[in-house]
C-alpha cells in the first residue's frame, strides 16, 4: 500500500482543522448564550455554575467571552 504524499495529507488535515475550529467557535457561542439564558432564569452566575457543575469563573468567563447581542 502506497501512502499519500505528505503535502496531500497535510492539506487534508489542515482543512479538517479549520472546519473543526469553526465548529468549536460556533458551539462556544451557543454554549455562552445558553449560560446567559440560565443566568437570566436563575438570577446569578453562581446559581448557573452550581446547576451545571462548573466553576463560577468558567461560567462567568464563557458569558463574557461571547456576549449576546439582543
Amino acid at each position: 500500500m502506497t501512502e499519500e504524499p505528505w503535502r496531500v495529507r497535510f492539506q487534508r488535515e489542515d482543512e479538517l482543522v479549520e472546519q473543526l475550529q469553526s465548529q468549536l467557535l460556533e458551539a462556544a457561542k451557543r454554549r455562552a448564550k445558553a449560560l446567559a439564558d440560565g443566568k437570566a432564569e436563575l438570577g446569578s452566575v453562581y446559581a448557573v455554575a452550581k446547576a451545571v457543575g462548573k466553576s463560577y469563573t468558567a461560567v462567568s468567563n464563557a458569558i463574557k467571552k461571547y456576549p449576546t447581542t439582543e
